[in-house]
């Protein structure tokens, strides 16, 4: 039952995930956060950005983890293959028909109203990954992670200003965030009551 549900899970991300690997998060968190609880949305976020700094595309990578989490590897290869499956079909069926439909105005039409999606749902995964960086709410009010906070701009500013490599980037990061969640006192967490 387990190895089904993981294949078919899979396949739903991958057939109606538009834009790639950030575009998937909200479905990915829907999914598999919250209707079959197969992780945490900590642990997903710790996943993505295990996943951003290995090799390979985040969908293939999500999907190979889960799987492997819910039921080794059998699971690991359902999830993969599910994930990947209709792309493959899909770009299939574009490169027979293609030539034939790029100038259809449908067409045209169904891509160009596919687009603000995409950037909406890229927005939504920015939003999810903000909140469950940065901020979490309590009893006592609005928490935020300062350290989060100052590691972001940090990198940001080093990206942007200094366009130091992605590679370097994230050895920064790992190294800043050695520092400040090992050796820093755990007191540079503002809280704001709501």
């Amino acid at each position: 039952m387990i190895y089904l549900q993981l294949f078919l899970t899979y396949f739903k991300i991958g057939l109606f995930t538009i834009g790639g690997g950030y575009a998937m998060i909200p479905l990915i968190q829907q999914e598999v956060v919250i209707s079959h609880q197969w992780m945490t949305m900590t642990e997903l976020t710790d996943f993505i950005a295990v996943a951003e700094s290995t090799p390979g595309p985040f969908a293939i990578n999500s999907a190979t983890f889960v799987g492997m989490k819910m039921a080794g590897v059998p699971g690991a290869i359902l999830t993969t293959t599910g994930v990947v499956l209709p792309s493959l079909i899909i770009i299939m069926l574009i490169a027979r028909w293609f030539a034939n439909f790029q100038d259809n105005r449908w067409v045209k039409g169904a891509l160009s109203g596919m687009s603000p999606v995409v950037l909406g749902l890229i927005a939504s995964a920015v939003f999810l990954l903000l909140e469950e960086n940065f901020a979490s709410l309590s009893a006592a009010g609005l928490a935020i992670d300062m350290k989060a906070v100052l590691t972001t701009i940090l990198c940001g500013v080093l990206y942007f200003k200094f366009k130091l490599h992605p590679i370097a980037l994230i050895l920064c990061a790992a190294a800043l965030g050695i520092v400040l969640y090992g050796l820093v006192p755990a007191a540079l967490t503002m809280t704001i009551s709501l």
